[in-house]
């Protein structure tokens, strides 16, 4: 017998948020995951009671994605001026700004890798089913992104080191963030609700 789909988002809201967020980037990432929840809403009473959940509710943010996407490259909209900061309200890690940046600048086939590896724990058997190719592949795609991200996230360390050295009373602390790399298990707050219209 299969959960309550309430019991379904409770349990992958995290995962799918991080997944969205990693693909589609930190602003866009609540309106995929929106739009993840609702088309699984709907096709949930259709699905086996043996169905790979998370897997499935990856494949839909996966997809869901792709058109958020190629909608916002149709319809860009120019704006006057910017905020000058991005909010960090009710999303994972909304501290970790130079992960998700470094996150979002992998290629494509890379980032997706990282994301339905590292974020979201799936095999890289089902990653290969999600993102076409084979399992090889997405494990040396994966691979190629935490190396890049590696890369990317030891820069401001050795700025720091040097600066460091330069003088002798800077605090030589190490940024923590600067060695982080994508976890299965990110904390956040509750997620929206799946049936919420977000407010703009």
């Amino acid at each position: 017998m299969k959960k309550p789909f309430e019991r379904v988002v409770e349990e992958h809201a995290d995962t799918v948020l991080r997944v969205c967020r990693a693909v589609v980037g930190v602003h866009d990432a609540d309106d995929a995951w929106s739009e993840t929840f609702l088309a699984a809403m709907r096709a949930y009473p259709d699905l086996p009671d043996d169905a790979n959940v998370e897997a499935w509710l990856v494949t839909i943010a996966h997809r869901k994605a792709i058109d958020l996407t190629r909608a916002v490259r149709r319809h860009a909209v120019p704006v006057a001026d910017l905020p000058e900061r991005p909010s960090t309200v009710g999303l994972p890690g909304g501290t970790d700004h130079d992960l998700w940046r470094a996150v979002r600048a992998l290629p494509g086939k890379q980032r997706q890798a990282v994301a339905y590896h590292h974020f979201a724990g799936l095999p890289y058997r089902e990653v290969a089913e999600i993102v076409g190719g084979t399992p090889e592949a997405a494990r040396r795609a994966a691979s190629d992104g935490i190396k890049a991200l590696r890369t990317t996230l030891s820069e401001p360390d050795r700025d720091a080191s040097r600066a460091a050295d330069a003088d002798p009373d800077a605090d030589r602390g190490i940024n923590a963030e600067a060695d982080a790399t994508p976890t299965r298990t990110p904390t956040r707050a509750a997620g929206p609700s799946p049936a919420r219209t977000r407010s703009r």
